[in-house]
């Protein structure tokens, strides 16, 4: 049987070591999640082309969405406040199409702390600019409280994960359809679920830092692979 192929929204950069020009860029720990979990990742390049997206996304058997910097607020109808790093209105546009198309075809989506973020904005939901709370959060491995039988729960295969968070920004108000299925001690939502879908997760840390060595985080990604493959 062929293995699933993964579209992930990658970012341009113009920085890599021994490349003359800009690239196309994303995170290699997703990438190994990816294949250990049986999956084949193919990194797609911004665009503001919806059709090639939208062609993208329909060649593929699931989606996972990226960390990285902040949503723009303009993206979910609010004024820019005093703390916010790396916005690009142009990458959320980018993700917005990807993440409604896989939505629209019903294929599996992993979203991860950035991607998590974007996930609500695109149905419509708003975000925290900055957590009064986020020295618990930034840089940090702790403890999440999961909703049992939510899909998160099935997939690490507990109610009480360790995960390494690297965030300053929340989910605030929760877009139609969205489920919250785990949070932090301090009330801050850490995964989510959309109701009716075949597999849409969401979640606010990040699972690839430690999935080498951690089955739990590492499940996530074998889970969505699986489901990819269905």
């Amino acid at each position: 049987m062929s293995r699933p192929l993964v579209v992930v929204p990658a970012r341009h950069s113009p920085e890599a070591k021994g490349h003359r020009t800009h690239v196309v860029s994303g995170g290699r720990l997703y990438a190994d999640a990816i294949e250990r979990a049986g999956g084949l990742p193919l990194y797609m390049p911004p665009t503001d082309d919806a059709s090639t997206i939208v062609a993208t996304v329909d060649r593929c058997d699931g989606l996972v969405l990226l960390g990285g910097g902040d949503v723009d607020p303009s993206s979910y109808g609010q004024e820019r406040g005093d703390v916010l790093y790396g916005t690009n209105r142009s990458i959320d546009d980018f993700e917005r199409v990807a993440i409604l198309r896989a939505i629209e075809r019903d294929i599996p989506v992993l979203a991860v702390c950035r991607g998590n973020q974007m996930l609500n904005v695109a149905l419509g939901g708003t975000l925290v600019q900055h957590l009064d709370t986020t020295v618990d959060h930034r840089d940090v491995l702790h403890r999440v409280g999961i909703e049992p039988g939510s899909l998160v729960a099935g997939a690490m295969g507990t109610t009480d994960p360790e995960v390494h968070c690297f965030h300053h920004q929340a989910i605030d108000v929760l877009a139609p359809g969205l489920r919250v299925t785990g949070r932090f001690t301090d009330g801050t939502i850490e995964s989510v679920e959309l109701d009716g879908a075949r597999w849409v997760v969401g979640v606010q840390w990040h699972p690839e830092d430690t999935a080498t060595d951690d089955p739990a985080n590492q499940g996530l990604f074998d889970e969505f692979v699986r489901r990819c493959a269905r």
